[in-house]
């Protein structure tokens, strides 16, 4: 199932990645054709501005005064016709704007000796007429014409020597030419359109990366706070295990005594019992932090069973600016430390206190339990990963625990210290309190 997923998300990464390069190189073309169209129209107008200003303006405007076909008009269609040979373009001819929608011919010059009648309606938009009435030059995006085909169309003002419009000069460019200007630029620009795409991979396969590491980061978190949580239940486990044993076993002494007719035996047993469990009662921890009053109630049975006198110090605070899964994590590993330490010692001078304070913005911890001294050398020694100073067992891991919490506590920018003499070990962490919406 998982692995299907996984094919799933790569399939469609793939597709997506395929349609963000074909987007890519379809918005880069068509920018390309518009860029082609704008320089070639640019272009074309200085040479229809060069036209404009070289026409004969006094035979031109004899023509106007009778525009019939008669020597006047003869010059100037040979002008254009030559001017439209010598630019390579498709046609070259003079237009009267009267009014600011509609446009027409006056002297045409085109392939083929193609007439085209005196006055006849041109194809120029009302958008650019509107333009050339008001006295400025224009350019049209490609037209398609049913009759000559698809071009472009540009426009200058024929000025006469008093520098007044007595008409256009307009030129139109084969949308075939621009096309092939366009084409040239796009295989040139193929190297970029490469470029382009690569890089949209290795930011694909870059993001997988991190996405896998993220996972396996996480899987690690979640891992270990399983395995933590997991060691917690089975010691709380073994506490009520042990406890309904020893219930048992004094039943059954209750039992047996009273079955011998030992009445007092069995009523002094009891007091002894009820004295033990009261003690036990007494210690209500009234912890706020769920997490941190199941970790301290089992470590406190684990204390028990090992006969270690504990005392617990806990503030009015539920500590919940610290993940609950990383507070146990840290009060778990050092007070286990505290009991394997205390365990070495004669019944009578066992003894562990714990304490959790708050005090001037930072969570004070603080584990000091009876055991033998940890020495200067070892203190330094303490917290890397896989030194012990308790015997090696068969199947245990030892020097992991202080490693954890120094992590820890470096993770939340906190210190630890070890105070250690021939009588008492004391461990203290120092975290500053978080505040809300900051993270460790």
């Amino acid at each position: 199932m998982k692995s299907a997923k996984l094919k799933s998300i790569i399939v469609y990464s793939i597709l997506l990645l395929l349609l963000f390069i074909m987007l890519n190189m379809f918005t880069s073309i068509l920018s390309i054709k518009k860029s082609a169209e704008k320089s070639s129209a640019n272009q074309m107008l200085e040479v229809a501005k060069s036209i404009a200003d070289h026409l004969d303006v006094d035979t031109y405007k004899r023509f106007l005064e009778n525009p019939v076909k008669k020597q006047e008009y003869s010059e100037i269609k040979h002008y254009l016709e030559d001017a439209r040979k010598k630019t390579g373009a498709l046609h070259v001819y003079t237009l009267d704007i009267d009014n600011p929608k509609i446009s027409r011919v006056m002297i045409a010059a085109m392939p083929n000796n193609i007439e085209f009648p005196i006055g006849g309606v041109c194809t120029v938009p009302e958008k650019q007429v509107k333009m050339a009435y008001e006295g400025r030059t224009f350019y049209t995006s490609i037209l398609e014409d049913p009759e000559y085909g698809e071009y472009l169309t540009v426009g200058a003002p024929i000025k006469d020597d008093k520098d007044k419009i007595i008409g256009y000069l307009a030129i139109d460019i084969s949308a075939e030419e621009i096309n092939n200007i366009s084409g040239k630029v796009v295989k040139s620009s193929m190297s970029v359109f490469v470029f382009n795409g690569l890089f949209v991979v290795i930011l694909l396969i870059a993001f997988l990366i991190m996405h896998r590491w993220y996972q396996n980061e996480l899987q690690t978190k979640v891992g270990d706070t399983e395995e933590t949580y997991h060691w917690e239940f089975q010691s709380l486990l073994a506490s009520v295990r042990s406890l309904r044993h020893d219930f048992s076993n004094h039943v059954q002494v209750i039992h047996g005594l009273l079955k011998l007719g030992e009445s007092e035996k069995a009523l002094d047993y009891i007091s002894a019992l009820s004295k033990e469990i009261h003690s036990i009662t007494s210690m209500n921890l009234n912890v706020n932090n769920p997490g941190l009053s199941v970790l301290l109630e089992v470590k406190r049975l684990a204390a028990q069973n090992y006969n270690i006198e504990t005392e617990f110090e806990i503030a009015d605070d539920s500590f919940d600016r610290i993940k609950t899964t990383d507070l146990i994590k840290l009060l778990s590993n050092v007070i286990d430390n505290a009991i394997e330490a205390t365990n070495e010692l004669p019944e009578n001078e066992r003894f562990m206190h714990v304490a959790c304070r708050v005090c001037d913005s930072k969570y004070v911890f603080e584990v000091s339990n009876t055991g033998p001294m940890i020495t200067d050398k070892n203190r330094e020694k303490i917290f890397k990963s896989g030194f012990s100073t308790k015997k090696v067992q068969e199947g245990k891991v030892r020097g992991q625990g202080l490693f954890i919490v120094k992590e820890l506590v470096t993770e939340y920018r906190g210190d630890i210290s070890i105070q250690s003499s021939m009588n008492e070990t004391t461990v203290t962490l120092r975290i500053p309190i978080p505040r809300n919406g900051e993270s460790s």
